[in-house]
């Protein structure tokens, strides 16, 4: 598995976690305090993340982060 294989799992990680919370990309990006444009990079696997962000984004899903770095 690569960088590439990763970063698109999280991705459709955090794309499940936000949907069942009924955000949409829009209201997550408000919630988050950035754009939508960067909600939408997250969620194709085109934004790297850090370990800070992840648990920032889990802490707003109120998800466990390990559902978030699930491979």
């Amino acid at each position: 598995m690569n960088k590439s294989d990763v970063l698109k799992k999280i991705a459709k990680n955090i794309q499940i976690a936000r949907k069942s919370k009924g955000y949409t990309q829009e209201s997550f990006a408000e919630k988050m305090n950035v754009s939508w444009s960067y909600i939408s990079k997250l969620e194709t696997g085109t934004q790297n993340l850090s370990i800070g962000k992840i648990l920032e984004i889990s802490n707003c899903l109120d998800v466990d982060i390990n559902e978030l770095l699930e491979i």
